[in-house]
This record gives C-alpha cells, structure tokens and sequence, in this order.
C-alpha cells in the first residue's frame, strides 16, 4: 500500500466506538483572511467597533505574539492545517493542492473519533477554484484534489451563506462525537467593498511606516469596517454554536492567516504581514488574560492534534501549546520561522514585481528578526492593493520626494539588501536595518545559525544564509 492509499484508509476507516466528547472539546476555528493583529479591538484598535470580538477576547486568552508560517494565504493555511512550514509540506507553488502524502488536522482528529468539516471561503489547499483546461486535465489525471477525503462535510462557498453552513453541519454532527469545523471569511481580503459600514479615516492611528495620506487613511478605513462586517459574522456563528447548545464543550478559536494587503503587510516577512489575532476561548477550562509568548503558525495544527488525544505525524514541526491554554507547564519557543513564497496564478515575465514573486525567509526571537532576501532585484510592490489610492498616492510622494527617507528606503529601494536585522524593541516598525553592524554581530551569527537549521530540516530548496554575511572587525595596523 503506498502513501496515498494509505490516507485513503485512514479517511475511510470506521470511527472508534469509545470516543468520549465529555473529555474531548469540540473545536471551532475560525480564521479572518488578511488580517493584521493590531486591527482589532482587543489589539488596541479603538477607532473600530468589534464588540463580539472584544467580549471573546475578554472570556479568553489574547494571543500577542501569534505569527504565521507564511504572509499568503495557501502557504499559511498549509502550516495550520499541517504542523509543517509550506517548504516542508512542498507547497512553494501557490496553485498547487496539497500533496496527498501530507495528512492535516481533520484526518488525525477522524481518528480519535472526531466529526470533522470545512466551509466558508475557498480554503485554498485544493488548488485553485477555476483552473485552466491544461490545469484541471492535470488535477483529473493525478487525482490531485483530496479534500473530499480528508473531511465529512466540505463547503466551498462565499461568506454570506456561512452561519447556515454552519448550522448544517451541526445537524449533521453525530451527537455522541466530538467535532472540528473550519469557517474561512473573505473579510478583510481585499478588494475591499463599500456597502459594509464606514470607518472614520481620521480617527485611525496610522503606523510609522505609512505615511500620512488621504489614500492611505481611506484604504485603511474601508479594511477596517471589513473586520467588523467580520466580527458580526463572528457572532452569528456563536449564536449558531449557542443555539445548538454546543457552546460548553467547544473550544473556539479566531485567528487570522495572514497580514494585511498593505505595503509592509501581506506578501513581506515584517511584523504586519506576519502577527496576526488569535484569540481562543474554553468556557471554565481556559483562564482568561493575555500572552506575549511567542506561537507559530505550524503549532496550531499541532494543538488541535493535541487536544483531540492524537499524536502528530511523523514531519510535524509545530509544538502543541494546548498546556499553556490550560494554564500548566508550558516551554516556550526560542524562535518562530516564516518563508516568503510565489504568490497568486499569474505567470512569471520581463515585468513582474514582487507581489507577484518574490523570494524569503525570516527568523525572530523576542526582540529581533532577520530577514534573507533572496530575490532582492525584484522591484517592490504590495500585493493586491497596488492600483488603490493609498499606494498609488505613495508612489506620487516618493517621485515628488517628499517621503521621509525611512519609509522611502524601505519601498522603493532597489536592490533591497539580502539581509535585514531589526531590534524590534527599539524599531517596532521595521524600517531602520542593522545588519552588517559589528556591534550585532553575535545577534546576527545567532539568527543565521537558527535560520540555517531550518531550511535544512526543512529540506529548503532555497540556498542557505552564510557566514560570509557576519561583519568583520577591522583589522588593526601594525
């Protein structure tokens, strides 16, 4: 039997008579789709108004430091879905399925005895919606699409019809198993609409590396009132899980896949393409408050396996975190990785950017990051939003030159360095690279060597970070 058919059984195979829901939490995971963290309001946003999300947040732990394996959509949801970074789970290429060898949350839960579904937006691990003739050919013939096997109910569909969906699988739910149900959201994935609500573009606290524009306080208005169109799906899903009478043994957890379609968002390896919310909430298990430990986004796959009594697969890099939710003995992580991969179906030519295709890795402690370009010719532009007025009015400004230099330098700066070192605690934003400088060096060295074990166990195709990189002291005269 090879690999695949051996998923095959395992998706098959009849569900163990003694599943006990009574000490196994149903899970809910909910997951916003571009979604930085400081745009919530349990994050600080008080310019917005998410009053679901703010009461959930307050009935449980508020997750600081949560970062995703990846700043795009199919690789990050690789890593959640998989306990392993999208290198490692081979999903480099952003139309691609996942590869049938590679086993997700809702198979190992199956065999504990879990009730297993996903809905909502497409979930981007089955290839793309609509592929071209040739790509659907190849789909058919390698029998390339899987989800179908990996979980019980499966919904591909808008937002819109996705607290019905929700409702549908609970009445499909076998009342003596647990479950695990997946809702995808578009919100805030651009483009963003305008019939959801308005946020007032004055009162929002811009970030330093944005400048102050009225394109830019617009674009960000329009992507707020998205999040909370978002927080008000939230609550229609709660009152599915209440009305269901489902809400005390479910452990519900809301999490964005990746930062936001913003320059120095979605599409780089900076914070706000990378921290997102995640906040997760166990009535009487969990105790309420806020964490700034640092979680990667290969370790919630590896939690729900965790909490469901099962084991991870062989290759999964994510570490459980379910103790620290509870509230025991807990060994943090030292570092959290992120790879920089192709983005979007569009093919590759003379003029291309980097939305498109760009190339990095990234590895951070507690306080600093660096970042390995690998691709640094590729002419910066962000991903999506590059024909909006916030973009489009800080292009205009960099040709008028009358962008502070910081900001300048970090967008249209070209060839970006290869290598990028930031103390976050002095540099929250990112924009001033100290890499190369001697007194870093050890940082450096440090980060590199981290980073360098990564891709190999990774199996990284990408070249490593080297040596060569560190500073040198200057030689004394004789």
């Amino acid at each position: 039997m090879n690999r695949r058919q051996a998923l095959a059984a395992l998706a098959a195979a009849p569900f163990p008579a003694a599943a006990q829901p009574a000490t196994k939490p149903n899970i809910l995971f909910v997951l916003s789709d571009d979604h930085s963290a400081p745009y919530l309001g349990p994050y600080g946003a008080d310019w917005m108004s998410t009053p679901t999300l703010d009461q959930f947040a307050r009935e449980g732990v508020v997750f600081e430091r949560a970062f995703t394996a990846a700043p795009q959509c199919v690789p990050s949801r690789t890593a959640l879905m998989t306990g392993r970074s999208p290198v490692a789970a081979r999903m480099g290429r952003f139309s691609s399925p996942l590869p049938p060898d590679i086993v997700t949350v809702p198979e190992v839960l199956r065999t504990q005895g879990y009730f297993t579904g996903v809905c909502g937006r497409y979930f981007h691990l089955d290839g793309v919606v609509n592929p071209s003739p040739i790509t659907a050919q190849v789909y058919e013939q390698h029998q390339m699409r899987t989800w179908k096997n990996r979980v019980d109910y499966l919904d591909i569909s808008s937002q819109g019809p996705t607290t019905e969906r929700f409702d549908d699988f609970l009445n499909k739910a076998p009342k003596d198993r647990p479950w695990f149900f997946w809702i995808n959201y578009n919100d805030p994935h651009h483009p963003w609409d305008r019939d959801k609500g308005h946020v007032d573009p004055a009162k929002i606290k811009l970030p330093p590396h944005l400048p102050d524009l009225p394109g830019v306080r617009e674009d960000l208005a329009q992507y707020c009132a998205e999040i909370e169109r978002a927080d008000r799906s939230f609550a229609d899903a709660l009152a599915v899980l209440r009305r269901h009478g489902r809400e005390a043994n479910t452990l519900v957890v809301f999490m964005g896949d990746n930062g936001m379609a913003f320059p120095h968002g979605k599409g780089s390896l900076y914070d706000p393409g990378l921290n997102v919310p995640l906040i997760a909430r166990w009535p009487g298990h969990i105790k309420p408050g806020r964490t700034r430990t640092l979680i990667s986004g290969e370790d919630v796959a590896a939690t729900f396996m965790d909490i469901g009594g099962a084991s991870p697969p062989k290759g999964v890099s994510g570490r459980s975190f379910w103790a620290l939710l509870l509230g025991k003995r807990y060994q943090p992580r030292d570092y959290v990785f992120a790879a920089r991969l192709h983005h979007g179906n569009s093919e590759f030519g003379p003029g291309t950017r980097a939305s498109g295709f760009d190339l990095s890795r990234c590895v951070r402690n507690n306080r600093f990051k660096l970042i390995y370009n690998l691709t640094p010719q590729m002419e910066y532009w962000p991903v999506d939003s590059g024909s909006d007025p916030g973009w489009q009015q800080m292009v205009a400004a960099h040709q008028a030159g009358t962008l502070k230099p910081e900001i300048d330098r970090a967008y249209f700066q070209r060839p970006r360095p290869v290598l990028e070192l930031y103390d976050l605690d002095a540099d929250p934003s990112e924009l001033h690279n100290i890499a190369g400088q001697l007194e870093y060096r050890d940082i450096q060295r440090t980060l590199m060597a981290a980073l360098q074990e990564k891709q190999i166990t990774d199996y990284d195709y990408l070249p490593p970070v080297l040596n060569e990189a560190l500073p040198r002291a200057a030689s004394k005269k004789k």
